[in-house]
């Protein structure tokens, strides 16, 4: 999450805040804040009135600074082709402390030497290490990894307890981020892209069978595959996540074919003369078993290694192929034996 606003502060304190609320709650992991804690500073302040009583220009100033402090460029070295600038700048012990810095020595036009002591004011103080902007306005990333739960029920319950317990100023506001964003957009997008998706497999599969009863039943492959699919991300202790979406798409493409081939053949039988319904359902699901078993055992068996994966990546892998194998294993039994069972069922009353 980011928590935005002018101070920093007022950020830093709300980030703390904010820390501690996101590590009490479970599945929280590695939570830290992106931003380093104040660290030391030399800062100089030129002031400009004792520059100009000793006649001296700023530039001047920050010259020597520069040079003594963070070293300047006075030449180049060539070796072959390459070259080198040479850099010269204080030894270490001339510029260890604000004390030694203060006795540097500027040069005035006169001839003279003047320390930097009467020139500036040297002060160390606490400063900023990193400021980010998001939208030119000041930044603080509190981030954190989640483990053995959703990220859905975590943000949910993590911004339930943001709220009552940080309180946020005028000005300042609160940004949710990170892989949950990425879920967010994506179940967006599926919201629209799944009824779209499955209604165009509604309108092929009714130009198919020229029956809107027998593309429905063809359908019904779909739930069936999800329950195979949600019983192994459950079995495994897999959240539901963006790949395991795309899982779930990716399956419906079989799960419909596995119906269709089932379908059409019973349709076959059922018109050739002297075949009872009965016997077209029966020795059309036999006939289609083969063919179907050999079209979701390879796909299965596919996946089967991503399924298992441990090593880079496995992360979007695994929850895609448990859904794919865990879906088409429920396909496989579902299809053969409640498949032909309700198209039995509807013809009859339709016979009716």
């Amino acid at each position: 999450m980011i928590v935005s606003g002018p101070d920093l502060k007022r950020l830093r304190a709300l980030a703390d805040q904010t820390l501690v609320v996101l590590r009490q709650i479970p599945g929280a992991a590695d939570t830290f804040l992106e931003q380093a804690a104040e660290q030391a500073q030399l800062r100089i302040l030129i002031d400009r009135r004792s520059v100009a009583r000793y006649g001296i220009n700023v530039r001047d100033v920050e010259d020597v600074i520069e040079m003594a402090i963070g070293g300047k460029p006075i030449g180049t070295v060539f070796e072959g082709e390459k070259r080198f600038d040479v850099t010269v700048r204080f030894r270490e012990q001339a510029r260890a402390d604000a004390g030694a810095i203060g006795n540097i020595l500027v040069p005035t036009h006169d001839g003279g030497r003047v320390p930097l002591s009467q020139l500036a004011r040297i002060e160390v103080v606490n400063g900023a290490s990193i400021i980010a902007r998001r939208g030119k306005i000041r930044q603080i990333s509190v981030r954190t990894n989640i483990r053995g739960r959703d990220q859905g029920s975590f943000v949910n319950e993590a911004q339930a307890k943001f709220e009552r317990a940080v309180e946020l100023p005028g000005g300042y506001s609160v940004d949710w981020g990170g892989q949950f964003e990425n879920l967010e957009r994506a179940r967006k997008r599926l919201a629209i892209i799944l009824p779209i998706t499955i209604g165009f497999i509604f309108a092929l599969l009714f130009f198919a069978f020229g029956d809107a009863l027998h593309a429905g039943l063809v359908l019904v492959n779909v739930p069936f595959s999800l329950v195979g699919g949600i019983v192994f991300l459950y079995l495994r202790g897999i959240n539901l996540s963006v790949s395991a979406a795309v899982g779930f798409i990716s399956l419906f493409g079989v799960a419909v074919m596995s119906g269709v081939l089932y379908i059409s053949e019973i349709n076959r039988r059922r018109a050739e003369p002297g075949t009872s319904l009965e016997d077209a359902v029966i020795h059309g699901a036999r006939a289609q078993l083969r063919p179907s078993l050999m079209l979701i055992l390879v796909a299965m068996l596919g996946m089967a290694p991503a399924a298992r994966a441990t090593g880079i990546g496995s992360d979007i892998q695994r929850p895609l192929a448990t859904v794919v194998v865990g879906g088409l294993l429920s396909t496989l039994f579902l299809t053969l034996l409640v498949l032909p069972s309700l198209y039995y069922l509807t013809a009859k009353k339709e016979d009716r």
